[in-house]
């Protein structure tokens, strides 16, 4: 038990459908096979969460080293002991709020010191976290300033599809001045890396779809492919990765689905993501590469509308679990 790796797991917004996920990931007897989950969270609302939950089911650590890892049983650092009144489910608090953003704070913190070997993130509300002072666009930026990193991208991924994001939260109307050769590059690159060492991919495949339709049509329908993201993919393959693009989206991603590629580079959140979560709404996992740290998430948000009620699906947990302790292994292998 002992040499398996220990898992930190953000309790994400306490008003949200987060605790009743992870008492219901935890209760599968195999996450604990491949791992020593620790939760960073309230143990107040993992009991509002699920309301059959017994108090003797949470074992109180102080932290991750004092994980026991038995299943039926959830190692809690309880990071935040809030009032009743301040998490009911579907009400979100600016309490709440800040204590959060505190789950992800401490679980950064163990994983840099590596008393954990990778965190897992429950789900968030970016506006929540923004009355509570805490302006980044989400997840993916707090982390990024909390490791002082600089260089990371966006990965959604199932086991049919893998989507890298070369821009992230951005109106559509300003997702051309917000494209360049330099960002696209970037992607490329760090996701080419993370395939190859967290994924453990010899010689892997990229795509990169065009911004407009038809790739631009040789410039009547837009310019991009030619002025931007072409030279950003040459520059790449010059590099040694294998790349291919721009390339039409609606039909890249049905080859990228089919096997023919390994991951795809979109040039922003819908083109990438419409695609992904039709084939995998339930068990998606967003991943931050390049980071110093590990980081996997859920793929869905907080879901006030159904918080509380019991019917809220740990599947995306379940795989992003799975995907920590993948990437956490295939890291170790790779020294």
């Amino acid at each position: 038990m002992k040499s398996l790796p220990v898992i930190g797991i953000t309790m994400g917004d306490p008003s949200g459908v987060g605790p009743e996920i992870i008492v219901k990931a935890l209760r599968d007897p195999s996450v604990f096979k491949t791992c020593r989950p620790v939760v960073f969270g309230d143990p107040g609302a993992l009991s509002m969460g699920m309301p059959d939950l017994k108090a003797e089911t949470m074992h109180m650590i102080s932290g991750p080293s004092d994980a026991r890892g038995r299943p039926g049983e959830i190692d809690l650092v309880p990071v935040s002991r809030l009032d009743k009144h301040l998490m009911l489910p579907g009400r979100p608090t600016t309490e709440a709020g800040d204590a959060m953003v505190s789950y992800i704070t401490r679980a950064v913190k163990y994983a840099r010191e590596g008393a954990i070997a990778a965190m897992v993130t429950g789900p968030i509300s970016k506006a929540l976290m923004h009355r509570a002072g805490h302006i980044f666009e989400g997840h993916t930026q707090l982390i990024a300033h909390l490791t002082d990193s600089h260089d990371y991208v966006m990965m959604l991924a199932g086991e049919r599809l893998r989507v890298a994001l070369a821009t992230i939260h951005c109106a559509i109307t300003d997702v051309p001045a917000c494209l360049s050769e330099g960002a696209i590059y970037k992607t490329i690159t760090i996701t080419g890396k993370a395939l190859h060492g967290d994924f453990a991919l010899e010689n892997p495949v990229i795509a990169v779809t065009a911004l407009n339709p038809h790739a631009g049509e040789e410039g009547l329908f837009g310019t991009e492919e030619e002025t931007i993201i072409k030279p950003a993919v040459e520059r790449a393959r010059r590099e040694g990765f294998r790349v291919v693009g721009p390339l039409p989206a609606d039909t890249l991603f049905w080859k990228a689905a089919a096997g023919q590629y390994h991951a795809v580079v979109a040039m922003y959140h819908d083109q990438g993501l419409i695609p992904l979560k039709l084939l995998h709404f339930s068990d998606a996992v967003n991943i931050t590469l390049g980071l110093p740290i590990i980081r996997t998430s859920v793929d869905h948000g907080t879901a006030y509308d159904i918080a509380g009620k019991g019917i809220a699906d740990p599947s995306s947990l379940k795989a992003a679990i799975r995907m920590a302790v993948m990437i956490a292994e295939n890291r170790k292998n790779d020294i």
